[in-house]
This record gives C-alpha cells, structure tokens and sequence, in this order.
C-alpha cells in the first residue's frame, strides 16, 4: 500500500515517516528555559542526554539555543549561533543516523544550522520575526514546522484574544500553507503553539480540537504540551512536578490526531504512544 505522502518527512536525503506517533526529544542549549534551562553547560553534556533521548526510542532531537519562554529577553545572532552550531555538529558526529531539527526564528541561523546537518527548521514565529526565513527553508528543501504565535516571547501572556481560537489559528494555517506552498516548500507540520499567546482556556479548546488541523490541511501536527503552563497552572505545579499532568494530555493529543509529541521526557512520551496504539 502507498504511503500518505503528507507524512513522509524528506530530511538530508533520508525520510521520517509519520505513519505512526513519534517523539521529538528537546535538547535546550539555554540558560533560562522554562523547565531545563542551564542543564546542559558542555558538549558532554549535549551528547550524553541526546543519546538517552535516542536510546529511549526518540525519532528526532530539537535543538535551540533561545529561550521562547514568556518573558524571555531576545538572544543575539552570534550567541544563538554560538550555543546552537557546536551542539548540532557534536551529535551529528555521535549519531549520524539521528533526525535533527533546529529551534529558531532567525533565516541565519536556520541555514547555518541546516549546513552543520540539522534537517528540520522548527520555526515559533512562522516567518513572521525573519521574512527570509521561508526562503531558507525553500531553498534547503527540507521539512518545516509551521507554528501559530500571538505577539512575542516578551508580550505573548500579557492578554491573549480571540474571537475563536480554533478557527483563527486554523485561518493562519491555511494563510501560512499558502505562502509556503508557493515558494515550493513541500514538508510541512502544524504546531497550534500551546503558550505562546494562548490563556489556559485556549490551550484546551485547541488540544480538543486538534485533529481540525489536520483534516482540513491534511499535514501532520505536532503536540509542544511538555510541562507547560496549561499543566501547572491547573494543577498548582512547578514544572518539574508536571510530568504527569503531560503524559495525562498526550494521550488526549494523540487521540486528536497528532503525529509528534515534542517532550521533555521521551521515555514516558513513547509509553503514552505504546499504549494508545493498543487502543486500535
């Protein structure tokens, strides 16, 4: 039987295949991150936690070198690219096999990091802070992850608004699609950014309504739910008590049709995965 082609990613001549859920394992070279900031200080250190990801069952790393979280002040180019460069370099040498996707807004550093052999952009702001950013990824032929924002890191919690937040960021998507399509950029993934410029009513109302994305646009979605707000603030946890509040929403995401669970813990991620296969 052929493939879905829509879930075929095509990174560095090899591809991922979304047929079934995979976890994207997040690898912050930060200081400030919500939850991991400042855990990883070397290289050692990078490699190390990368390959447990990968040992764990992950199908592709996530690398960024700027804190996204509300509030977080912007990063310089040559920082980010001082933090993100050697990071991706130093697993691709340790795991040539492993699947890599940069975290970054900025055109530069997207390119940058696709030469030094990562093979997916994962971009928070959808082209919107970079223009050149979709040529980049055009240009590359590589996978793009596509992901709707409200405002900036520094503004985004201040008041979120909707009218419908479902029909508005689907609105985007199809915006958004448009214009990559155009520019002839053939994998992309959908990420309604639960967070990013959303209330906790928001966040639930998208996680419930996830599986619109895909059916309208037929593309894969990813779940960025790992230990966030939309956890803690229900719950009344740090996010370092929020592991079981993410595997609970998981499963719900998975329910609704996404195709990558982007986590903080990739072996529990990959036992919610195990266990809604069951499920038939």
């Amino acid at each position: 039987m052929e493939k879905d082609q829509s879930f075929l990613l095509r990174c560095n001549g090899r591809l991922l295949d979304l047929a079934r859920p995979v976890v994207m394992g997040i690898l912050n070279v930060t200081p400030d991150s919500f939850y991991d900031g400042g855990r990883l200080t070397t290289t050692e250190d990078i490699v190390r936690k990368a390959g447990r990801m990968l040992d764990e069952g992950a199908s592709l790393l996530d690398i960024g070198g700027a804190s996204s979280r509300p509030g977080a002040e912007e990063v310089a180019e040559q920082e980010e690219m001082r933090r993100v460069l050697p990071a991706i370099e130093s697993v691709r040498k340790h795991f040539p096999e492993a699947f890599l996707s940069v975290d970054t807004w900025r055109a530069s550093v997207a390119k940058a990091a696709l030469d030094a052999g990562a093979g997916i952009v994962n971009d928070i702001s959808a082209g919107h802070w970079d223009p050149a950013l979709y040529e980049v990824v055009a240009r590359a032929g590589y996978p793009y992850i596509l992901m709707h924002t409200q405002g900036t890191p520094q503004n985004m919690q201040t008041s979120p608004q909707y009218g419908d937040v479902v029909q508005e960021v689907l609105d985007f998507f199809v915006q958004e699609v448009g214009k990559l399509r155009a520019l002839g950029v053939r994998d992309i993934v959908l990420d309604p950014g639960f967070g990013f410029g959303k209330t906790v009513a928001h966040n639930y109302a998208l996680l419930k309504s996830l599986c619109v994305f895909s059916t309208v646009l037929g593309l894969p979605v990813l779940a960025g739910i790992s230990r966030k707000s939309m956890i803690c603030n229900v719950l009344g946890v740090k996010p370092e008590h929020a592991l079981n509040g993410t595997t609970a929403l998981h499963m719900v995401a998975l329910q609704q049709g996404a195709r990558i669970l982007r986590a903080h813990d990739v072996r529990e991620a990959l036992e919610v995965i195990r266990l809604y296969e069951q499920l038939g």
